[in-house]
């Protein structure tokens, strides 16, 4: 006869081990937490609370705090409640803090005070892997992520914002005060009264929130991105993949090596944009890999002419797709990828066959911008297939090779793409499973860990 499995009686004696170091086997990855903050110098890192106060409550040494912020990243564990369960409840944790078990203030103050050390231990632990050999190669993927802040959308307030709510305040006074002009007309009642009173009461309501909006709107058009978060300063409001959607929070830049999948630099910045961002993090990365060259793969929203100059100046070679931005190809119109340039003749060839020669130079954007076109357009057959005007004018960035190469990059290595995905997004993603080394606290760590 089938049978289910049985559990054991909840009333049954259970011998355990009479000590938690028998819990924690020899690879588990605990052991290395341990290791690596024990071996680490707290007070030159910049850690509060190294030495002891001489009076007072006793405080518990940062080393410890450390060990479960990691514990934390490491497992994907990063609310401060939920660590202060885990240290009641999880073997591992008790092993590793000696079954020391601080409340979830002291483990958020911990993380708030000392964000400039722990972005210190994270460069430490890079360092620590590259002189293990784990980042010999010179190769990063490039991404960003927006991580939501403690500031709620409503707490938010940019331009737009401010405008439609004066609107909606100005519309909800104009009703009310309607409502009182018919009411006036009324003979007087007492639920006529009553409702007066609220009518009168919704008004100064109104009218004192008026008033704090004018507050947010001065303070708004003072910052310099004309937007203001009340709760989280630094924190701003940030369009993300979702059509419409968005998040008041950080946008959180990393360089992750395209072997081990190590974040090797990291940066927190309050742009919503990636376009600024590319040369910037490739330098970073560069820098703590110590090498002479960087190879360098990102997304469509980083790709930026100026900040491809930049990678290519500082010894950087970079691939990433150009956006389709051309007017002419989404209104079925020849873009300017189906005119071919011809170095030897600094000339382009159109679609017929025609020569578009270079006819002058000028600047615009604070960049050296050269003109071609040919007179040959009206009697073309296909001039419906590519201007709407008297001729097509193409128009060559002075380092537009440096463009042309990274489109040469990317289609001698369609797989490049790929690789970028599957290299940076594995350690920010939040549906996978519990991450690896890689996830050391990286992220967001000048905040603080919010």
């Amino acid at each position: 006869m089938k049978r289910f499995v049985e559990g054991a009686d909840r009333g049954q004696s259970t011998l355990f081990p009479e000590c938690v170091e028998d819990w924690i086997d020899a690879d588990n990855p605990v052991r290395v937490i341990d290791v690596l903050v024990d071996d680490l110098d707290r007070a030159e890192l910049g850690f509060g609370g190294v030495d002891p106060e001489a009076t007072g409550r006793p405080s518990y040494h940062p080393s410890i705090l450390l060990k479960l912020y990691i514990y934390g990243y490491l497992n994907r564990v990063q609310s401060s409640r939920r660590l202060e369960r885990e240290a009641g409840r999880n073997v591992e944790v008790m092993w590793l803090l000696g079954r020391l078990a601080p409340d979830h203030k002291t483990i958020a103050d911990f993380r708030k005070d000392n964000g400039l050390a722990l972005r210190k231990v994270c460069a430490r632990f890079v360092e620590l892997c590259r002189q293990m050999g784990l980042l010999t190669t010179a190769s990063v993927a490039i991404d960003g992520s927006k991580f939501k802040a403690v500031n709620n959308r409503d707490k938010n307030f940019t331009r737009a914002k401010v405008e439609r709510r004066h609107a909606q305040l100005e519309e909800s006074v104009a009703r009310y005060l309607s409502q009182l002009d018919t009411a006036d007309r009324q003979v007087p009642t007492e639920a006529l009264a009553a409702k007066v009173t609220r009518l009168t009461e919704k008004l100064t309501k109104l009218k004192e929130e008026m008033g704090k909006l004018a507050v947010y709107e001065k303070q708004m058009l003072a910052s310099p991105d004309q937007q203001i978060s009340l709760t989280d300063p630094d924190s701003r409001s940030m369009a993300t993949s979702g059509r419409g959607s968005g998040v008041v929070g950080y946008n959180v830049q990393v360089a992750v090596d395209t072997e081990h999948h190590l974040i090797v630099a990291h940066e927190v910045t309050k742009s919503g944009s990636d376009r600024a961002q590319l040369a910037n993090m490739a330098k970073q990365a560069k820098g703590v890999l110590k090498a002479e060259t960087l190879e360098a793969v990102a997304d469509r929203g980083y790709f930026s002419s100026t900040e491809i100059l930049a990678c290519h100046e500082a010894g950087i070679t970079v691939t990433l797709p150009k956006p389709q931005t051309s007017g002419a190809k989404s209104e079925g119109r020849f873009g300017k990828q189906d005119f071919a340039y011809l170095p030897g003749e600094d000339a382009y060839r159109c679609p017929a066959g025609e020569r578009l020669p270079y006819r002058y130079t000028n600047e615009e954007d604070s960049k050296m911008l050269r003109r071609y076109w040919t007179t040959a357009c009206q009697n073309c057959a296909l001039k419906s297939q590519c201007t709407t005007g008297l001729e097509r004018r193409i128009t060559r960035w002075e380092h537009e090779h440096l463009l042309d190469a990274v489109q040469q990059r990317l289609d001698a290595n369609p797989q490049a793409m790929r690789q970028r995905r599957e290299t940076v997004e594995h350690p920010v993603r939040h549906d996978e499973g519990p991450h690896g080394s890689d996830t050391l606290p990286h992220q967001n760590a000048s905040k603080g860990g919010r």
